[in-house]
């Protein structure tokens, strides 16, 4: 686990392997780049535009603390109320040509409607001739997938914290009927005192019965994406049992060889090796949260994250407590401002100008 390197994305829409996107210029919102063409916007006035513009003119652009496939995050800071975000980027151009635009578009459309205290929230969204902008609040502690990679395994009592307030993040999402899709400790940053952020809702999608794409983390996939036999809300409580096991052990239970290749055949035959260290209750809680007909897995049942949160796995856990971030927190990440950036890896900030995009690839943004 120690040596372990952050993993990727697939969609049925891109490539798995597709490169990062282009640097951008060292000045994010310089004036060629700005240009706003009103009758592009339907949705957007022209003075609500003019509003962002400003406030992204106020932005001080400090640090890359994260690249994608079509995305860069970079951490700013309000030149007048020194407040720090996120600032999420993309290419436009980029986002086009890799046919990511759905995704990009579902995940402004999802975090603009949604409010939850372990959910990342979104401020505002722009664009430019040449990006797209989301800002966000700034997570300072890092991902979950950098401690797992420093301590190897967790033991069950922290473990559990993250699964409880995860549990609740699914809730809510699934009462809007959105399936978020792309579990994995990556997509968790801990906010200053060590709570749980969901982040990363491109693959996210409001379902109401079934959805077809195949998207997300090889090791956390369900049998129903692997098959192509459509999926839904159950998807995202069998990353949770992914999860809860990779954190115990140190590895995802259908990759024990660290070998994608497996992972499908493993899944398909539902094949587990059980360490001795994982107790009965645990066990159990796993091995529902892992059945393979999704209509019978646990949580997709009519009484949905009820069945899930009445587990005996959670008998100590007082959910309103969870809810209100009154569980103390087993790490705290070592910070020592609200902007500091010490708890994500260094990237490269090569700040090359990216093209600007074509009238008609602007046009799929008019309401961005």
């Amino acid at each position: 686990m120690t040596n372990k390197s952050p993993r990727h994305t697939i969609s049925s829409s891109t490539s798995s392997d597709a490169p990062d996107s282009p640097a951008l210029n060292t000045s994010i919102a310089n004036e060629n780049d700005t240009i706003l063409i009103a009758n592009r916007f339907s949705n957007i006035t022209l003075a609500e535009r003019e509003e962002r513009q400003k406030a992204l003119d106020r932005l001080e652009i400090l640090k890359t603390v994260g690249t994608g496939s079509y995305g860069r995050v970079l951490v700013a800071q309000d030149r007048e109320s020194s407040v720090y975000y996120a600032l999420k980027i993309f290419s436009i151009t980029h986002v086009v040509q890799s046919r990511q635009v759905e995704h990009v578009k579902s995940e402004k459309e999802i975090l603009s409607g949604i409010h939850h205290p372990f959910i990342i929230c979104l401020h505002w969204t722009h664009h430019s001739d040449q990006f797209l902008y989301m800002l966000l609040d700034y997570v300072p502690g890092g991902e979950l997938f950098t401690y797992m990679r420093k301590r190897g395994t967790f033991d069950l009592k922290s473990s559990l914290f993250y699964i409880s307030e995860i549990t609740l993040a699914f809730e809510y999402l699934h009462s809007l009927q959105i399936v978020y899709r792309d579990l994995k400790p990556e997509n968790i940053l801990l906010d200053a005192e060590g709570h749980v952020k969901l982040v990363d809702f491109g693959f996210a999608k409001k379902i109401l019965n079934k959805t077809f794409t195949t998207c997300g983390t090889p090791d956390y996939l369900s049998p129903e994406l692997f098959k192509g036999t459509g999926h839904h809300k159950s998807t995202d409580w069998w990353s949770l049992g992914i999860l809860l096991f990779e954190m115990l052990i140190g590895y995802t239970p259908f990759n024990p060889n660290q070998n994608e290749i497996e992972i499908p055949s493993r899944v398909l035959a539902g094949r587990i090796s059980w360490p001795r260290t994982i107790d009965d209750v645990t066990k159990s809680f796993i091995k529902k949260l892992l059945i393979q007909n999704a209509d019978k897995r646990l949580g997709a049942g009519k009484n949905g994250s009820r069945e899930v949160k009445e587990q005996a796995i959670f008998s100590s856990i007082k959910w309103d407590d969870v809810y209100a971030r009154k569980l103390k927190p087993p790490i705290v990440p070592p910070l020592e401002h609200p902007g500091d950036t010490s708890c994500f890896d260094e990237y490269k900030e090569d700040w090359r100008s990216v093209p600007f995009a074509s009238d008609k690839d602007l046009d799929l943004f008019a309401d961005f």
